[in-house]
């Protein structure tokens, strides 16, 4: 089922609670317990044939290009679902989709692209630039500006086989990556000086700041689970938190972060906050399974069965109102200095 969120303006009134949040910032939980809703040989490849052939797994599909390197699924249910995340981003953001102070860029890269909304949207945003999404699933659409193309690429290639980009972006590719400290290193070598990358990330862990979330909450023991069948095919998922120092060890310079808390489901009482949390469950429980069924396979040695059987209680955990938890998405961005600014780069930790 598509969902469609209305995206607010950006305009220069005052902050609202959605704005990014403090490590100390609270959300206020609603006292109804009623949810106010009613239930609802290059290392770029032509795109042939073979690639349509999805590998076929548990019931899901999944890429062709470079198959197993990542985890989740890419078939109509997916895609819909990342369609859905993306919307609601775009709303935790305040309509923004980037927060890096491009000036006129000219050639932007975005890794990862997925269902490829985020570089369409930036080719529609700056008409002048040409922008190139990547991916290991040829799962854009095919109607798109003049100025967006789609590549069937991997990231993981030492040699991206590209002109210097004015801005490079990540979204959500925890998991997607050995050691994401080296597609920071090799996104700074294809940048022209002065040029910016980004990142943004979710942090898995689940958070909660008024005591709801006992020991025993099923979701968040989820969490712990597919970390550990993570580490355990070598992709690990915990990256969000230590972005900033990445960029910093890879040379680059003006690094920010700002955080932003993002429910698990429609607990807050604040109106905004209630919607993103109740298009966030659906979220939720449209992607427990895709987020579950290849990494608890092939990293826990769990059946099919045994995966379905432990998402019940998880499912439930998702939608109950009475744990406020909530995650934190964090949003970086770096610049590479220009030539007579360049430090050595700090040693990786």
């Amino acid at each position: 089922m598509s969902l469609t969120i209305p995206v607010p303006e950006r305009d220069g009134s005052p902050p609202s609670s959605l704005e990014a949040a403090s490590p100390h910032s609270i959300i206020e939980p609603d006292s109804d317990p009623s949810d106010g809703m009613q239930s609802c040989d290059t290392s770029t490849k032509s795109v042939n044939q073979s690639i349509f052939d999805f590998v076929r797994e548990n019931g899901r599909t999944y890429h062709r290009y470079q198959a197993g390197s990542y985890p989740f699924p890419n078939d109509q249910l997916e895609n819909e679902r990342m369609d859905l995340q993306y919307e609601i981003l775009k709303v935790l953001f305040k309509g923004r989709s980037y927060f890096a102070p491009l000036e006129d860029p000219r050639r932007i890269l975005d890794i990862g692209t997925g269902t490829g909304k985020w570089a369409i949207e930036m080719g529609n945003i700056f008409p002048q630039a040409e922008v190139t999404g990547t991916d290991l699933s040829p799962i854009q659409p095919e109607w798109v500006p003049n100025n967006v193309k789609f590549v069937i690429d991997d990231a993981n290639e030492e040699d991206w086989m590209l002109d210097p980009m004015d801005f490079i972006h990540t979204r959500l590719l925890l998991g997607c990556f050995s050691d994401f400290r080296e597609i920071i290193a090799r996104s700074y070598q294809n940048l022209k000086p002065g040029a910016w990358m980004e990142s943004q990330e979710i942090m898995p862990t689940v958070y909660c700041d008024d005591g709801t979330m006992g020991p025993d909450y099923a979701y968040a023991e989820w969490v712990q689970t597919q970390d550990q069948a993570a580490m355990n095919v070598g992709q690990p998922m915990r990256i969000a938190n230590k972005l900033k120092r990445w960029y910093e060890q890879a040379g680059f310079v003006d690094v920010h972060e700002e955080v932003f808390k993002l429910p698990i489901n429609s607990w807050p009482k604040d109106p905004q906050f209630k919607m993103l949390g109740r298009f966030n469950e659906t979220n939720f429980l449209d992607g427990i399974q895709a987020w579950s069924l290849q990494l608890f396979t092939k990293g826990l040695n769990w059946t099919k069965d045994e995966i379905e059987v432990y998402l019940v209680h998880v499912r439930k955990s998702i939608s109950d109102r009475s744990v406020h938890g909530y995650n934190k998405i964090y949003v970086v961005w770096g610049r590479k200095p220009f030539d007579h600014e360049t430090e050595p780069p700090k040693t990786a930790s």
